[in-house]
């Protein structure tokens, strides 16, 4: 039987991350900090702060897709016969 390979992707490690990010973002300790009578070029600040943070984690997520992507391609297109240098076989 043959090993399951990892789908490539984001690390485990930067989802959990991510997903802890929004849930501390999109609380309402940190949502009351943006609620003021105040405008950004005429939008109010809240929406665009809600905005502006649902973009960050979803450029955080693409970013972590692609990183991971390029890695696991590297990994395949490394040479299969020739095993890695390892640490212990220096004299």
């Amino acid at each position: 039987m043959r090993p399951r390979r990892a789908l490539p992707g984001a690390s485990p490690r930067l989802q959990l991350a991510l997903f802890c990010a929004g849930t501390i973002l999109f609380n309402f300790p940190m949502l009351i900090i943006f609620d003021r009578d105040t405008t950004v070029l005429g939008l109010p600040l809240l929406p665009l702060a809600l905005f502006a943070v649902w973009a960050l984690l979803i450029a955080g997520l693409a970013w972590g897709m692609e990183r991971g992507a390029a890695r696991d391609t590297d990994a395949e297109t490394a040479d299969p016969i020739t095993p890695p240098a390892d640490a212990s076989d220096a004299p």
